[in-house]
């Protein structure tokens, strides 16, 4: 089936190269003509595993391309529909600027019978709005929202866990609900959940889904607050209710937080969308969520302070750590980041490290300093920051191997992903965050 995605930033530029690894004839349309021919030269114009090699295969077969004219999308059955939507400037609200415009743009070009699924994560009722400029021209627009882990995105676009499509009422909606399972073939063959529901209903998903993830990691970093001041492992304490099957162990770790482009203003977001409805009270306890998490930023660098009993001047500070998570270069509101400027803004020489997203860092903070090789980031350093779980940090850092790199042997660990006895063990002053 030739398909059409308009946008290619992180979810548009996954999305085309999966569809067109799968048997797809894509063409991927933007507005940036440095992406499309960074796209279009088959690299990846960001760091998200197993992309690059799709990339590459598509190109060289000719069933993916990419374009900045959007002329090119004319003759795709189905249009996808993949910007941002941002945090509004001076608001909480989603800025619908780019989906707006790329509905506007692309309407020319479609078609009777197209069908345009929106994938962007947009308020409630922004389906409805759409709509009509859609159906006016003999098309239909379905919503059809991602769930896209960063770092597992290839995986989740190509195999995911559950697919959801809203769609209209009648014969459009059902036409449109069965071109979907076609486009999704390889996974809808593996029996994948194919849920066909309302406008509203998709909408909600992709929020609903995304405020209780947030829930679920704001509520263990509560308890971490608590444990901080009772001598509780919240570690332990995750452990111990992870094993009710009612609840799971998974997002229960306790750290620094949540951040990336897509829980915070997704959950701003769904929280100011209830307000304009009226039901600002159904989702209050969103704010709460949000409050906590960047709490937990304040408690790394409290740690960090004390660690240095108050004196940070000219202290040299190793942060391990950039991305938002591992596997990643998105610095999109980093707690990572944010650890590290807040400590630099209190006086000390902060040096930043991290496989991947070093180059977005500098960029966005010049005033930090940069080393990717981890072992010469650890030199002289009198506290270590470890802010985001990679396995380099995680896993491969010897606690021995490290005491002898460092000024001072201490240790604050922003994940609570290292072991605390094997690294006090080797002579290090251990801080996790809601650990004894």
């Amino acid at each position: 089936m030739k398909l059409s995605v308009i946008g290619c930033g992180y979810l548009g530029a996954v999305h085309a190269a999966a569809m067109a690894s799968i048997g797809h004839d894509v063409v991927g349309v933007d507005v940036d003509p440095a992406k499309v021919a960074a796209l279009s030269a088959g690299k990846a114009p960001f760091f998200e595993p197993g992309l690059q090699e799709l990339l590459s295969e598509g190109i060289s077969s000719g069933r993916l391309r990419f374009s900045t004219d959007m002329a090119d999308v004319a003759g795709a059955k189905v249009h996808f529909v993949g910007v941002g939507t941002p945090q509004q400037k001076g608001g909480y609200a989603a800025d619908l600027t780019y989906v707006d415009a790329a509905v506007k743009a692309l309407t020319p070009y479609l078609q009777s019978g197209d069908i345009v699924a929106g994938k962007s994560t947009v308020p409630v009722g922004t389906a409805g709005r759409l709509a009509p400029s859609v159906e006016a021209v003999g098309a239909t627009l379905v919503w059809n929202p991602e769930f896209l882990r960063e770092g597992w995105a290839v995986q989740d676009t190509i195999d995911p866990d559950r697919l959801v499509v809203g769609v209209p009422t009648g014969e459009p909606g059902e036409r449109a609900a069965a071109t979907l399972r076609e486009v999704y073939h390889t996974a809808t063959a593996k029996g994948t959940p194919f849920i066909v529901t309302d406008f509203a209903t998709a909408e909600l998903v992709k929020v609903s889904a995304n405020a209780f993830l947030a829930t679920k990691i704001s509520f263990i970093n509560a308890m971490a607050e608590i444990a901080e001041v009772t001598g509780a492992d919240v570690t332990q304490l995750a452990d111990a209710i992870g094993h009710d099957a009612r609840i799971g162990r998974r997002f229960l770790g306790a750290g620094i937080g949540f951040g990336g482009g897509c829980l915070p203003k997704d959950i701003r977001a769904f929280a100011a969308r209830a307000e304009e409805l009226g039901k600002g009270e159904a989702v209050g306890f969103l704010r709460e969520v949000d409050a906590i998490n960047l709490r937990r930023r304040d408690r790394a660098v409290e740690l960090v302070v004390s660690a240095l009993e108050g004196d940070l001047f000219g202290r040299r500070v190793t942060v391990l750590g950039a991305a938002f998570k591992p596997h990643s270069d998105d610095i999109r509101d980093s707690p990572a980041l944010d650890v590290a400027v807040r400590l630099h803004g209190l006086g000390a020489k902060v040096l930043v490290s991290d496989p991947e997203a070093i180059e977005n860092a500098r960029r966005a903070h010049p005033q930090l300093e940069y080393e990717v090789d981890r072992d010469e980031a650890l030199k002289g350093a009198e506290v270590v920051v470890v802010v985001t779980e990679w396995d380099e940090y995680r896993k491969d850092l010897d606690p021995a191997q490290a005491r002898d790199l460092v000024s001072k042997p201490i240790v604050v660990d922003g994940r609570n992903c290292l072991d605390p006895a094997a690294w006090r063990g080797a002579g290090w002053t251990y801080y996790g965050m809601g650990r004894p």
